[in-house]
């Protein structure tokens, strides 16, 4: 089966490439020529584990291919996906131009059928705004040729994306013709064997999934986040808490870890165009922006519990950030709390040392010398007053705090993930602090 991929990030190269892995000939399209000579020389452009191997193979099998112009591949492929990114407008909605330019090109040059599929995060209607910008491409032309469009929505967690392709919990399509559904079909039964759900729907409900999916993760997480900062307050222990309700099989456990807030490139900005596309519709998503609300007073609470410990008085502070991606075993910094704790720090008149184990490089390109920049975690903690985690990488799990409390100036440490345990820190002099619950003492550094 002959498919093309328009947009070479996150979903679309990961798509591509596990498509061609299962035996598809794959063209993945982007307008940078740039990336696409680095791909051809297989320069994999994004961290993501597994996904360099799986480009290089099947670009060496010949059955995935890149190039810059969508328009010479189309007479040879069946399916077009639209992978291309979604970026919010001022307003929180997503911006739909590339989308629909894909659409747009798709109508000026095809010379057969064709199945055009929304991989992108789309708000519900998008299908329809294709289907019209295809159909008025055709009609300038003076063509009638037949296409159907429908809606896959994509599940991956970032960090462990091809896994996530190759064994999903279930994939989503939605159809409105039996060409459309056959063709789908054909194209994930490679997959079946793994005996996982594909869900046929019609084409809005498959927008609205991939949205309602994404919110009601956000929304546990900030639930979760509001119920820790609330145990400081009363004495309770929010590590006990989040097990004792996620045995019960209504709630289960999973997103339920407290911690310094969401970030990347889904939650913030799908939770947004929710609310904004339910604005539109005349309806207020008042769960929402509340789960909006919680997540930005939470990116700040790493900074306020340093700040707290040292009585306010932050100038000249040299302070050690643990973490930068704003989740592990990826270096994407988009909305990371990361960066909202090294702004502050920076206003506050701190210097920064920063490490991370793959998003070194993205921080420069968006913080440059602004910080610092250390060769490993215990170079980082040199001299600090304090130690900030951000991000939970396994390397962080285990320090040797001995080692550390001897570089240190200060021993504070402040887990915005709540992986250290605080008896252990304690009895190797740190001062220790986490989310959701008391710190061991409550002396302040002046």
């Amino acid at each position: 089966m002959n498919i093309a991929v328009v947009g070479t990030g996150y979903v679309g190269l990961v798509s591509g490439a596990c498509f061609a892995e299962m035996g598809a000939v794959v063209t993945c399209i982007d307008v940078d020529k740039e990336k696409i000579s680095g791909l051809k020389a297989g320069d994999v452009p994004i961290y993501e584990p597994g996904l360099e191997d799986l480009v290089r193979r099947n670009h060496q099998a010949g059955r995935l291919e890149f190039s810059e112009s969508l328009e010479s591949c189309l007479d040879r492929v069946e399916i077009v996906f639209i992978a291309v990114g979604t970026p919010p407008d001022e307003d929180g909605s997503a911006d739909l131009s590339h989308v629909l330019e894909v659409a747009a090109t798709v109508g000026r040059s095809m010379k057969g059928y064709l199945l055009l599929v929304t991989k992108s995060t789309v708000p519900v209607g998008t299908s329809l705004k294709v289907k019209a910008a295809v159909s008025e491409e055709l009609r300038r032309r003076g063509a009638e040729i037949p296409f159907d469009v429908a809606s896959n929505p994509e599940f991956l967690k970032e960090g462990a994306a091809v896994k996530d392709f190759m064994s999903p919990d279930r994939v989503v399509v939605g159809v409105d013709s039996d060409r459309a559904k056959e063709l789908m079909s054909r194209l994930y039964r490679p997959f079946l064997l793994n005996n996982f759900r594909v869900i046929f729907t019609d084409i809005p409900s498959a927008e609205m999934i991939k949205y309602a999916a994404n919110a009601m993760l956000a929304t546990r997480i900030s639930f979760m986040n509001d119920i820790a900062n609330l145990c400081e307050l009363v004495g309770a222990d929010v590590n006990m808490v989040r097990r004792g309700i996620g045995t019960d099989s209504r709630i289960g456990g999973k997103f339920l870890y407290p911690g310094c807030g969401y970030g990347g490139s889904c939650f913030p900005k799908d939770v947004r165009a929710l609310v904004r596309t339910a604005e539109k519709a005349g309806y207020e998503m008042k769960v929402l922006k509340a789960v909006e609300a919680v997540n930005e007073r939470q990116k700040n609470i790493v900074f306020t519990k340093l700040s707290e410990v040292f009585g306010g008085q932050l100038e000249h502070r040299h302070v050690c950030v643990w973490g930068l991606a704003f989740k592990p075993e990826t270096d994407d910094m988009r909305e990371a709390p990361s960066l909202v704790t090294i702004s502050a720090l920076l206003d506050s008149g701190c210097s920064v040392s920063v490490y991370d184990p793959v998003a070194m490089d993205e921080c420069r390109r968006r913080l440059g010398s602004r910080v610092e920049y250390a060769g490993d975690m215990y170079a980082a903690a040199k001299g600090a007053d304090a130690i900030l985690l951000m991000t939970e990488w396994k390397q962080f799990r285990m320090p040797d705090w001995k080692s550390i409390r001897s570089l240190m100036h200060i021993p504070v440490v402040i887990d915005g993930r709540n992986i250290y345990d605080s008896d252990e820190l304690a009895a190797c002099g740190f001062l220790y602090s986490c989310i959701g619950r008391r710190p061991s003492s409550v002396e302040k550094y002046r």
